[in-house]
């Protein structure tokens, strides 16, 4: 099992760990990390190692059975042995992008308040398919909809329910194709605002800003249609 850093702090880029060991495929496993491994509909965070005088570039982390996450190096030679420290280092810029992305993404699914059948998350832009048997409306004023909300600069937070509470709140799930994590007795809801202004409540592993100004400005892409009733909407990244 892996302490997984990013959940406590999103916004931490580096840390010290411990190799506790090497699988058979070449992962890295550490005892604690900041790197985000893929799920979700999110990539897994890439950035290096150091140690000694070796710097080890890790391409991306997967997940790994019983809450363990692994590392993948580009360079399968020269791999630190268990009981190494190192340093783990983001490649900040790319994850940072990663949540400003996702959590935009929440706010595309306040203002297209249709089921949501996939989705997908990268540094430059971001897409959700819904559930959306005819063609949006007026795509401009979902765009203006989904800034105004981004603009209103409001807190991103988390709470936990248990997997009992989230069962017996079916609403809370918007993700038609993937159920959140159960079976380890609670999970992670993220909040976007507060009180009478919260505009979203789901379930969610992956990491987001702190606050929605943080995303800058988006703009949206056609609509494509993807099967009968799927239709894809993409939001890309200003800056």
């Amino acid at each position: 099992m892996t302490e997984l850093l990013f959940r406590t702090d999103a916004y931490q880029a580096e840390a010290e760990a411990i190799v506790t060991a090497l699988t058979p495929e070449g992962a890295i496993v550490l005892d604690r990390t900041v790197f985000y491994p893929t799920g979700g509909g999110q990539p897994g965070d890439s950035g290096h190692l150091i140690w000694a005088d070796r710097k080890l570039p890790i391409a991306t982390a997967v997940k790994l059975e019983g809450d363990g996450v692994g590392l993948l190096s580009g360079e399968p030679a020269g791999l630190p042995v268990a009981g190494t420290m190192v340093r783990q280092v983001l490649n900040w810029q790319r994850r940072y992008r990663h949540m400003r992305v996702h959590t935009a993404l929440h706010l595309l699914s306040v203002v297209i308040p249709l089921p949501v059948t996939g989705g997908q998350i990268g540094a430059e832009k971001g897409r959700l398919d819904f559930d959306m048997p005819d063609p949006p409306g007026d795509l401009q004023q979902i765009e203006d909809a989904l800034n105004r909300l981004i603009d209103r600069d409001l807190e991103v937070t988390e709470s936990w329910i248990t997997d009992a509470e989230l069962l017996a709140n079916p609403g809370l799930v918007k993700t038609m194709s993937v159920m959140p994590p159960v079976g380890h007795g609670r999970v992670r809801l993220v909040r976007i605002g507060a009180g009478t202004a919260q505009v979203d409540l789901q379930p969610c592993g992956g990491t987001h800003v702190a606050r929605t100004a943080e995303i800058g400005q988006i703009t949206l892409g056609k609509v494509e249609k993807k099967g009968r009733q799927n239709r894809r909407v993409s939001l890309f990244l200003t800056d």
